[in-house]
């Protein structure tokens, strides 16, 4: 089998990663994916960082065995963070596998906001890592309590930092959570923070920033592919392009998560199918915003739309499969 040594421990690998190689072949290289653009990955080996061409879809933070320049297996994700594809929307974009934690970044520039921000929760906690909410710019809020109350409200069981990249407020509270060789990775919206917490962690300019748009407030995108670095500490932090907009793809249990408050009233309504609008008896409506319950529906509406568009696809796909089959056994009987 493959053997690993102390530059690939310092990137992640345990003894999960080592059973899962034991079967490889002795010739192969094994090393961790540190950024995906222009069709080629960038894989951080014992030999140095190398960039081989990849037959198979990789995504930041995969462990990859390369033989040559060609990545020849990818070992299985033990987690992995993804999203629907704005461009395609009958497939999954990876943003990264094999994390720990997700934090999601909030820029305090603005009021957070509240629905993105259980989007993205749902999107942590289906992830298979655990979420970390930490709102940045906090020199910049009128009232930073005031947001951080309002964001701790929607992220029920999970911790939210103030912090300030520039005036290094509340970093060493998040350096306190960034535990060596667990891998986190940044998610947010373009001006969020993301490359200035980044920065700061890193203790050197890894990411260039810009200032906010001065028409909208609106960040400018700086971070154009994920890029996995290793912090002083020894964690591991994968930096994300920010995301405009948060689409769901798959439930694991991320919504009963999120809106665990409801789940748990819920019990007392009358009805076990209770919508929580007008029905008689319900234990929800009243004690709980209406603008949260409007986004548990919206949110379990999404996710069953996304589950039959996804079983209309891979139907589709299993179809055209077939008919390749059938034209190529077609073309081989002609040919005898």
């Amino acid at each position: 089998m493959p053997t690993s040594s102390s530059a690939l421990a310092a990137l992640g690998w345990d003894e999960r990663l080592a059973t899962l190689s034991a079967d490889l072949s002795p010739h192969l290289l094994l090393g961790r994916v540190t950024r995906v653009d222009r069709g080629r990955a960038t894989v951080a080996t014992e030999q140095g960082e190398l960039r081989p061409r990849t037959p198979e879809p990789v995504a930041v933070g995969d462990w990859v065995a390369l033989d040559g320049d060609a990545v020849n297996a990818v070992l299985s994700r033990r987690s992995v963070l993804s999203r629907r594809s704005p461009d395609r929307a009958t497939t999954a974009l990876v943003v990264a596998a094999n994390i720990d934690h997700v934090v999601l970044v909030h820029g305090l520039h603005q009021p957070v906001n509240l629905r993105r921000l259980e989007r993205e929760l749902v999107l942590a906690w289906d992830s298979g890592a655990v979420p970390l909410v930490v709102l940045t710019k906090c020199d910049l809020a009128a009232d930073p309590e005031a947001e951080l109350a309002r964001a701790t409200e929607v992220a029920l069981g999970v911790d939210v930092l103030l912090v300030s990249g520039r005036t290094g407020v509340g970093l060493e509270a998040v350096r306190e959570r960034l535990s060596a060789g667990h891998t986190f990775v940044l998610l947010g919206a373009s001006g969020a923070g993301k490359s200035t917490l980044l920065n700061a962690l890193a203790e050197h300019e890894l990411q260039r920033t810009q200032d906010l748009r001065e028409a909208d407030q609106r960040g400018r995108h700086t971070t154009t592919a994920g890029q996995l670095v290793i912090l002083p500490g020894g964690a591991i932090l994968v930096d994300t392009p920010g995301i405009k907009a948060v689409g769901l793809w798959d439930d694991g249990e991320g919504v009963a998560q999120v809106f665990a408050d409801i789940d748990a009233l819920a019990v007392g309504c009358r009805f076990t199918d209770c919508q929580h609008r007008s029905e008689p008896g319900c234990a929800v409506r009243g004690a709980v915003a209406e603008e949260r319950i409007e986004s548990w529906r919206k949110l379990a509406r999404e996710l069953a739309r996304t589950a039959g568009d996804r079983r209309g696809w891979e139907i589709a796909e299993s179809n055209k499969r077939l008919r390749a089959l059938h034209r190529s056994r077609r073309g081989a009987t002609y040919r005898r």
